[in-house]
């Protein structure tokens, strides 16, 4: 994902916007550069193909001297990684802009400018509107009217920043769809994508809200909403740490990472939907292509991206009716395989590091399938460099071993890939308006869910003397279930197996006595009233049920039946806000029985052996 960073200050920005860039570099990138108005009111310009080192040494040699400047990393979505396609972009030799996010209505606004004399030296749908821009500035001579001129008229989610030689002493931002934060300074103010890349100026910021455009003066700042009107946002306070290694005040980075589920969630979601539409060139330069061509995806995948990539089995197939394999990647490299035509190979991995899954990669590519798309959440690593396409999550740096907001942020990324997909292959609009609002929903929902910490700690009790336990769930709810049971027996060594419910005549119900707690997931979909059925065999058996149920499902609590009612979502995202509450029954459970939570025994973060 791109990174924006820009300051306007009394001292030279050179070194704010560099070191902005290197606390950017967690986000994946291709490119990087940097624009600075100079002291004779000229534009500054570097850009490098490769990392914000090479960037550094360029401008150790030839400087970029200025008090106003922008800065971005760039990740390809329109054209190949390359340094006329790297931000920041210019039109004429005046005006500069950054840019992270997609404009989807950018070929036919490049024809008007093309027709009116603008030439384009590179491939980007930046370039666009650096040139719309600079065509409205013409007129208006005013950089603030020009932008909101040139906003007015782009379809799509982008977070921008311009300069202009004529201005030499503002810059104007604006956001739809992107992030984008101002830090607040004395006698200075910056602008970012991520707070973080700002923390060593200053620790207050602003969060620009959805249509807001604001200019960008060393001593002020004004901040216009969509609709024109003068709006205050509130200054707030950064209150923890740079360091992501820092529990702050929770007990366990496992907690910790729980916790941060509704941001993480947002921030996949960020640049890549707009309210109501998936943008498929933030998947890559070639998605459009690709996805056109896609006859069967082939996931591959290790543990708990495997649970994810079950979860996207049942989404894919569904949603855009193409046939969807997913194979423990230790068992895929290990036999000889049948290849059908036009197969995506889609391999998930929380590190880009996982042994098997890397190895199945590079397996694959030799045996001919179609193209190879990575979910990943560390840029840089084997799986995003070997990949023809990559997802990056924005889950940021996980450190407890059992895997929590990586899997969340997979199934949003898997999901968001899965609508790319299903378009190409005749899903109507309105379904996919459906369901990307109820993405939008996913942050708060999930918030919901941990307000019911509490009185999940209080269920967790009852697993405290428990040697075994049974997860149940039916459809796309059976790999959260096998979520849910990998986490508990990972952190509180409780033996835990997970079983599709329709499944418990087959075997599962001889275990099933009061010393085997079953722990079942209900949303409210077309399942319930057969799931409903199987907690009653589990019932009749003397077996004692701790059921996670959407309050309209209709289960209700009596003898040996303890029921947690969830918020109501659409049955499409069920599977991620479902997924939360057995983390935190799970981790309850692992403190009460007084394990290494974040470091479980025998087992590492990243599994980079065979």
């Amino acid at each position: 994902m791109c990174g924006i960073v820009g300051a306007v200050s009394e001292r030279d920005v050179q070194g704010i916007l560099l070191e902005g860039l290197r606390r950017l570099e967690y986000r994946g990138y291709d490119s990087a550069g940097m624009a600075v108005i100079g002291g004779d009111h000229s534009v500054q310009r570097a850009r490098e193909v490769g990392k914000v080192a090479s960037l550094a040494d360029v401008m150790k040699a030839n400087p970029l001297s200025g008090h106003l400047g922008i800065a971005h990393t760039r990740w390809a979505t329109h054209g190949e990684p390359s340094q006329v396609n790297a931000h920041p972009h210019m039109s004429g030799n005046r005006l500069a802009i950054v840019h992270n996010g997609i404009i989807e209505n950018y070929q036919e606004l490049r024809q008007e400018l093309r027709d009116d004399g603008f030439e384009f030296t590179s491939q980007t749908d930046t370039e666009v509107v650096a040139h719309l821009i600079e065509k409205n500035y013409r007129t208006l001579g005013n950089l603030h009217d020009s932008v909101r001129a040139a906003i007015a008229r782009l379809r799509g989610a982008y977070a921008l920043a311009v300069v202009h030689s004529d201005e030499p002493d503002h810059l104007v931002v604006c956001r739809e769809g992107s992030p984008l934060v101002i830090g607040v300074g004395i006698g200075e103010n910056f602008i970012a994508s991520d707070q973080l890349a700002l923390l060593p100026v200053t620790d207050r910021f602003m969060f620009l809200e959805e249509g807001d455009i604001a200019d960008i003066r060393k001593d002020s700042v004004t901040i216009l909403d969509r609709e024109g009107q003068a709006v205050e946002r509130e200054v707030t306070r950064f209150e923890h740490g740079a360091d992501s290694a820092d529990k702050g005040e929770y007990r366990h980075f496992m907690l910790k990472e729980i916790y941060e589920q509704p941001r993480v969630i947002k921030a996949t979601m960020e640049g890549r939907v707009t309210k109501t539409r998936v943008l498929e060139q933030a998947l890559g330069t070639e998605a459009e292509n690709l996805l056109d061509n896609v006859r069967h995806v082939q996931i591959i995948a290790c543990g708990t991206s495997y649970h994810a990539g079950m979860v996207a089995r049942y989404w894919i197939e569904e949603l855009a009716g193409v046939p969807c394999s997913v194979e423990v990647a230790s068992e895929f490299r290990y036999r000889k395989h049948v290849i059908q035509q036009d197969t995506l190979f889609l391999c998930i991995s929380q590190s880009g590091e996982t042994a098997d899954t890397l190895a199945a990669l590079r397996q694959a590519k030799k045996a001919g399938f179609r193209a190879a798309l990575g979910i990943c959440n560390v840029p840089g690593s084997s799986l995003v460099r070997e990949s023809d396409l990559v997802i990056m999550t924005q889950a940021g740096p996980e450190i407890g071993v059992a895997s929590t907001k990586a899997f969340t942020t997979q199934l949003t990324a898997l999901l968001i890939f899965t609508l790319a997909l299903a378009r190409h292959n005749g899903l109507p609009e309105e379904k996919e308006t459906e369901i990307v609002e109820a993405i939008h929903r996913l942050p708060g929902q999930v918030s919901d869910v941990l307000a019911l910490d509490g009185e999940i700690a209080e269920m967790s009790k009852a697993f405290m003397d428990k040697n075994h336990s049974l997860f149940l769930g039916r459809g796309s709810q059976f790999p959260v279930a096998l979520e849910g049971a990998l986490k508990l027996k990972e952190i509180s060594y409780i033996h835990a197996e997970a079983y599709p419910a329709g499944e418990l005549k087959h075997g599962p119900l001889a275990l099933v006595d009061s010393e085997m707690p079953v722990v079942t997931v209900a949303p409210n979909n077309d399942l319930v009233e057969k799931l409903k059925s199987n907690l009653e065999e589990v019932r009749a058996r003397g077996g004692e049920l701790f059921v996670f149920a959407d309050k309209l499902a209709g289960v209700k609590p009596e003898e040996g039946i303890h029921v947690m009612q969830l918020p109501s979502v659409h049955p499409i995202t069920a599977p991620i806000v479902y997924t939360v509450p057995l983390q935190l029954l799970s981790y309850h459970v692992a403190v009460l029985k007084g394990t290494d939570v974040d470091q479980p025994r025998n087992l590492a973060k990243s599994v980079t052996v065979e």
